[in-house]
């Protein structure tokens, strides 16, 4: 699964009419949502979209004949296999009927033309873990996370004797990392798991 590294565009005209494409990588339904609010376009004829967030997926036509625009878009996604992607495909009328078929195509197309042209990155399966670090190796420990693919800290909170850290890694790494730190450390610090 791939998702993009960064929001893209894509324009093309079919029989007169205007096809803008803006896909964008979302995290969350609601983000999603405010993905959509923010690149449709209130003077165009449709704003139709789609949005896949693992299982959880919506889609719209906007007045378009039902199946011929809302669809056609999030097939464009599971087709290339994206996951975390909002993508908004609007409409300015160029008085030209595509009929049904001309619509699957030019709203299909549009999304599947901006995906291929976008920059993708690799969904990799996360875990969440925790650990308490002491001053004396913070940095150290900190830098060696930061350098690794995969790896984030989502968050850091200072105590009288360092830090907590709550780290998002690779679920196919995840124990390397644990032995990495513990040896950084020489068993000061751990990785703990949740359950």
């Amino acid at each position: 699964m791939f998702t993009l590294a960064r929001t893209e565009t894509f324009a093309q005209e079919v029989k007169r009419s205007r096809f803008l494409a803006i896909a964008g990588p979302v995290a969350s339904p609601e983000a999603a949502k405010e993905f959509v609010a923010t690149h449709s376009d209130a003077n165009a004829n449709h704003n139709c979209w789609a949005w896949r967030i693992g299982q959880a997926y919506r889609f719209s036509d906007d007045g378009e004949p039902s199946g011929t625009a809302g669809k056609p878009i999030l097939q464009a996604l599971d087709g290339q296999a994206f996951d975390n992607v909002t993508i908004v495909v609007t409409r300015w009328f160029g008085g030209v009927l595509l009929g049904t078929g001309g619509l699957v195509r030019a709203y299909g197309g549009t999304a599947a033309a901006c995906l291929r042209a976008a920059e993708k990155t690799e969904l990799l399966a996360t875990t969440e873990a925790r650990l308490g670090c002491g001053f004396a190796d913070l940095a150290i420990v900190k830098a060696r996370l930061a350098a690794l693919p995969g790896v984030r800290i989502d968050s850091e909170s200072f105590n009288e004797s360092g830090a907590d850290l709550v780290v998002s890694l690779p679920e196919a790494e995840a124990a390397n990392i644990a032995r990495l730190v513990a040896d950084l450390t020489s068993g000061r610090t751990e990785l703990v798991f949740p359950d």
